[in-house]
Order: C-alpha cells, then sequence, then structure tokens
C-alpha cells in the first residue's frame, strides 16, 4: 500500500506512462472532454482540488521541461492569482499562447487530469524533459 506522494491510482498509472517530450495536461472543471485522450477526473466541488494544487503534488515525480498555459490567463486574472502561478511554478519556463493554440496541443497529450479549479484559464500541458 501507498503511504506517501501520489495516492490516486489513475494518475500514478498515467504518470508512469509519460515519457521524454511527452505531455500531460491539468485542466479545470470546465475544460472540454477529449474521447482520445484518456481523462481521470478528481473534481470533487468548485475549486477543488485546483490546478496548481496538483502540479505542487505531482512536480516532484514528474520531470517538467516546459509548460504552455494560455495567454488569457494573465488577462483574466488577479495579480494574487498570477503570484500564486509564479510561486508554485517556479524554475519550470511557462510558455503563453492563445487560447486556441494551447487547445491544439492537447490531443497529443498522454492524459489530462481534470480538477476541480474555477480561475479562468487555469488549465497547463506539462512537458516531460
Amino acid at each position: 500500500m501507498l503511504k506517501h506522494g501520489i495516492l490516486n491510482p489513475a494518475i500514478n498509472s498515467l504518470l508512469s506512462r509519460v515519457r521524454h517530450t511527452n505531455t500531460l495536461v491539468i485542466a479545470d472543471r470546465g475544460f472540454p472532454f477529449w474521447p482520445q485522450i484518456e481523462t481521470v477526473d478528481i473534481s470533487l466541488v468548485d475549486g477543488s482540488p485546483t490546478v496548481l494544487q496538483v502540479f505542487a503534488a505531482i512536480r516532484s515525480n514528474f520531470i517538467i521541461g516546459r509548460a504552455f498555459m494560455a495567454e488569457e490567463f494573465i488577462r483574466n486574472n488577479t495579480k494574487a492569482t498570477l503570484a500564486a502561478l509564479k510561486k508554485t511554478m517556479a524554475g519550470v519556463p511557462i510558455e503563453f499562447e492563445p487560447h486556441v493554440e494551447f487547445k491544439k496541443r492537447v490531443p497529443r497529450a498522454i492524459g489530462l487530469i481534470r480538477t476541480g479549479d474555477t480561475v479562468q484559464y487555469a488549465n497547463m500541458i506539462l512537458e516531460s524533459a
């Protein structure tokens, strides 16, 4: 039985299949369903868990080369939300791009973790190093 780290077996399985330059999506509660991508839905209630909480939880077992996010995240969120992103993702290069372009990357992902996050455009695509 696992005693620490990620306890969710579906997320563990998903993470174990990510290889060099593969991508993983962490999405908010309203992100569209992608039938061709394995989705692990861990949404509980509005705001729980958040994208940043999931990122923080998987970071220790996931070698992240860079992250992609929608540039709309910057324009649609408060300075406090932007500061939380910067703090949580310290050391991970983030490439911001139009949301339309961001979504074009999604079909190539190994999988998607859906959260209960309600922060606008909080979705991220993590690329393994």
